[in-house]
């Protein structure tokens, strides 16, 4: 299984011979202006939320690669009115694609369109693919429902964010990979703006201290999990 880091929280993973791209924002992070949006392949694009830091380049993604793009109900109705019509609405439960079953669950945030449309409920994705199972929270606080993941899957890895002020910081998301029951975890939501400027190491040593592993990708970077 291949992770390839575009910044942010825009991430891609390949499992099952499936491309699943995740809230796809690049042209607008300066972080990622050498991340050629136009070079980006997707079977799928799963939506956490739709705050402009997270579908950006939705649409221009979804309309040159065809991608299916699985997101709360009020999302794929605005994606909809932007041209895209290979779309599959989802509120929280699960769901059968052909790279698996996804369970669409709760996130603690926010959810509005980038012309001030709703934009449903935020949430994150636990996927249950052949290959490996995963969980991307989106972007949210440390809930007491993550205690629910392990009831679900035992998960191989996870993407949390670990940025602070929006969403979780490092110290939550320790917590959080406790709940969820996951050594292995990903971070991101960091460093793009100021609010979110990270000390890498001292992240990583956090996650150390409890005998976890957190990876701060490169952006452009691919990881092989």
């Amino acid at each position: 299984m291949k992770f390839t880091f575009y910044g942010h929280a825009c991430f891609a993973i390949e499992t099952d011979g499936k491309k699943l791209l995740f809230d796809p924002f690049i042209s607008g992070n300066e972080l990622a202006k050498d991340i050629d949006i136009n070079k980006i392949e997707a079977d799928y694009i799963l939506v956490s939320h739709g705050h402009g830091d997270h579908v950006a380049d939705l649409v221009s993604i979804a309309k040159r690669t065809g991608a299916q793009v699985i997101a709360a109900y009020e999302i794929v109705d605005w994606v909809q009115k932007q041209g895209v019509t290979n779309v599959h609405p989802m509120n929280f439960g699960p769901a059968n694609f052909d790279f698996g079953k996804v369970h669409f669950l709760p996130a603690w945030h926010s959810s509005s369109m980038p012309d001030g449309a709703y934009g449903g409920n935020p949430g994150g994705f636990l996927v249950h693919g052949k290959e490996h199972k995963f969980y991307y929270s989106g972007d949210t606080c440390l809930m007491m429902d993550m205690q629910l993941i392990p009831r679900y899957a035992k998960l191989d890895f996870a993407i949390l964010p670990v940025g602070g002020n929006f969403t979780m910081d490092a110290d939550d998301a320790v917590i959080a990979a406790d709940f969820i029951k996951c050594d292995k975890v990903i971070g991101v939501h960091f460093d793009t703006f100021g609010y979110i400027k990270i000390d890498h190491q001292a992240a990583k040593e956090k996650f150390k201290a409890q005998g976890k592993e957190l990876i701060l990708p490169n952006i452009g970077e691919t990881i092989i999990l």
